[in-house]
């Protein structure tokens, strides 16, 4: 049997040949961990190679994801469907060992890190969606969902403000089976972090809550040990183990130093390596021992086994609860589930209402049709409006509600949203006002990137929201928003387009979508059957140009979003009295418009109608895809100001007045 140090040498000599071979990637971290990375996968992590996808496993995430090699090669040594052939096409086109880890890419990968700190937040929200999870279905004698969520992190994930955030949420909620490695070797890219980064670690998360154990010699296996077992005991607060270890262990000329971490160490310092750690074989060759030493496989197989027969006595005795658990484990919605029916609801009612209160309706009417929804503000829920009439605050004593409270920390709101969305059995949103959509960027973005179910409720969408001014005016936002990959964005204009907005959100299953609603009362729109199903195309026709009780190919297009629509209405109104035929075409999601074939699109946008003036009181520039060169856009391109709502819309030209000069100049 091989020894402990020859097993983690294998992982070792798999990163720095794969690094030399690309002659690009970062070999310090996985040589550095590799020796905590063998005790935690072989003698701890309850896993399936087999089956990766298996509901009751541990969570392992890789927050300091430019390690990434350490994860394929544990991936491929436990044997999950990851061969060494992808390992020598490391960082290269189109293979399963991308740079840093992709959810998706390779059976294993978890959720996709490398924007430090951000892993850390995804494993808070596993591990918050594992205890809530548990909550809601286990039973006395039916512990189902039982799993740890583990984690790596570098001082670079220290550093990044997120750490903050979700460490100080996590230490209040007691995620005691949170546990979290913290990989201190002191150095970063620019060489030692002394220079930059003196804070007393341990001390930083006892404060939080954090049970803490420092000065742990991450190669020495028997002290890691003793470290895990400890952290197990703690069941009511998250674990940080904080191990020394020396980046690039192995490497006699690069180890301990910055040259390490970022770049191949070269062909010469890998040969010195292979001498130094006795490792006499070639590149990306392991031994059948090690190999056998490494084999997850059979136990994985006999651990999911046994979950799988108190599985199906736990269906016996609770056939209901288990029925769901496993519906929103697949993540398939209700058979009955009445979004088409409340968009219906909402043109008959007819009402004028802010966009953020029909939002609430919306909750209310969809929230005990979907225990799955697991919500959450950034501290503004009364603004906002998304604590709904069954919402029930998650608490370390109220494990089973469905909403959390997660303070003034929208960053780490948003990437907590992506661990529980990827975890499964939730469906996560999350809300702030649209300027502090800012703190989220990236993290929304990545849940663009995987692909992960996760809803944003922006409020406060304009210069409508007044008196705040400029700093909580956003401007460049749906610009931002709108312009991100596979991120479904909606502006509704009252409140039947709200409830196809969220309709549309809780059936979205490939990727994440903001909702995006008013602070001001918006006028209802009348619509025909045809109509309100064509506002799940994103765009369509709100008002037909007509002459002498025809409907005519128009001079004139106008197109507006949200709070703009009533006044493109207004507008079109007048212009008619004058005698130009006029279409409104309200556009509440570009995404879901640009997404429609070209027909739908020619019938909504006829090419031959180039008088199009575009309407929102965000930023214009966005909008000359739609108006062209022959077009005009009335929109933002200052910051606002401190007002009441109506002085801002006049002084800035959203007026009935301004729309029509405008649209007179267009048409000559």
């Amino acid at each position: 049997m091989p020894s402990r140090f020859e097993l983690a040498n294998a992982i070792r000599a798999l990163s720095m040949d794969a690094v030399q071979k690309a002659n690009s990637g970062h070999p310090g971290a996985p040589m550095g961990m590799a020796d905590i990375a063998e005790v935690l996968w072989n003698d701890h992590l309850k896993h399936n190679p087999a089956d990766p996808t298996w509901p009751d496993r541990d969570r392992f995430v890789l927050s300091n994801g430019h390690g990434s090699m350490l994860l394929y090669s544990l991936l491929h040594l436990t044997g999950y469907e990851l061969s060494l052939e992808e390992l020598q096409n490391f960082r290269q086109l189109h293979s399963k060992t991308a740079g840093h880890p992709e959810y998706g890419y390779a059976p294993g990968i978890e959720t996709t890190t490398g924007p430090l700190g951000q892993g850390l937040a995804n494993a808070v929200g596993m591990a918050l969606a594992e205890r809530t999870l548990a909550a809601q279905f286990n039973r006395p004698g039916h512990a189902i969902v039982d799993h740890h969520t583990w984690c790596f992190v570098g001082d670079g994930c220290l550093m990044e403000g997120i750490s903050h955030e979700v460490a100080s949420l996590a230490g209040t909620q007691r995620l005691g089976k949170l546990i979290t490695f913290y990989d201190d070797n002191g150095i970063s890219i620019d060489g030692e972090v002394e220079g930059w980064f003196t804070d007393d670690t341990a001390k930083r998360f006892e404060a939080y809550g954090w049970h803490v154990v420092a000065n742990v010699d991450g190669h020495k296996p028997e002290e890691i040990q003793a470290a895990i077992a400890l952290a197990k005991t703690q069941d009511d607060k998250p674990s940080l183990i904080i191990c020394k270890t020396i980046i690039g262990f192995g490497a006699p000329n690069k180890q301990g130093k910055e040259e390490s971490h970022g770049a191949a160490l070269g062909e010469d310092e890998v040969a010195a390596a292979r001498k130094q750690l006795d490792w006499p074989h070639k590149p990306f060759h392991v031994p059948e021992e090690i190999y056998q030493g490494w084999d997850a496989r059979e136990a994985g197989s006999a651990r999911q086994a046994d979950w799988q027969s108190r599985f199906e006595r736990y269906a016996a005795a609770y056939p209901s609860e288990a029925a769901q658990l496993q519906r929103r484990l697949k993540g398939e919605l209700p058979a009955e589930l009445g979004g088409e029916k409340l968009i219906q609801q909402a043109q008959e009612a007819g009402e004028s209402t802010a966009s953020r209160k029909a939002s609430l309706a919306c909750l209310n009417a969809l929230g005990p049709q979907l225990p799955e929804l697991l919500g959450g503000s950034a501290d503004l829920a009364p603004s906002n409006l998304t604590f709904w009439k069954g919402a029930k605050a998650i608490t370390p004593e109220a494990t089973d509600g469905n909403y959390l409270h997660y303070g003034v920390r929208e960053f780490g709101m948003a990437a907590i949203m992506n661990g529980i969305a990827l975890h499964g059995g939730f469906v996560p949103y999350g809300a702030t006002f649209l300027i502090f959509m800012e703190y989220m960027r990236n993290a929304v973005r990545m849940a663009a990137l995987m692909g992960t179910k996760a809803i944003y409720v922006f409020t406060h969408d304009s210069i409508g929201l007044g008196e705040d001014g400029p700093t909580h005016q956003p401007i460049e936002q749906l610009t931002t928003l709108r312009s991100t990959p596979n991120l479904a964005t909606w502006r509704p204009c009252d409140a039947v387009e709200t409830a196809a907005a969220w309709n549309a959100a809780i059936k979205r299953h490939s990727g994440p979508t903001a909702l995006v609603f008013s602070r001001q009362n918006l006028a209802h729109q009348e619509r025909s059957k045809q109509q309100l199903a064509n506002i799940q195309r994103g765009g369509y026709v709100l008002k037909a140009s007509v002459r002498k009780d025809k409907v005519v190919t128009p001079d004139l297009i106008l197109i507006a979003t949200g709070s703009e629509v009533g006044l493109a209405m207004d507008a079109a109104a007048e212009l008619e009295g004058q005698g130009h035929a006029v279409r409104v075409v309200s556009m509440p999601s570009t995404y879901r418009f640009d997404g429609q074939d070209e027909a739908y699109r020619e019938n909504v946008l006829p090419r031959a109608v180039t008088k199009r003036l575009a309407i929102e009181a965000g930023h214009r520039d966005f909008w000359y895809k739609y108006v062209g060169l022959d077009g005009d856009i009335i929109g933002m391109s200052t910051f606002g100001e401190s007002a009441p709502a109506g002085d801002l819309f006049k002084h800035f030209g959203f007026t009935v007045a301004n729309v029509v000069a405008r649209a007179t100049a267009l048409l000559g």
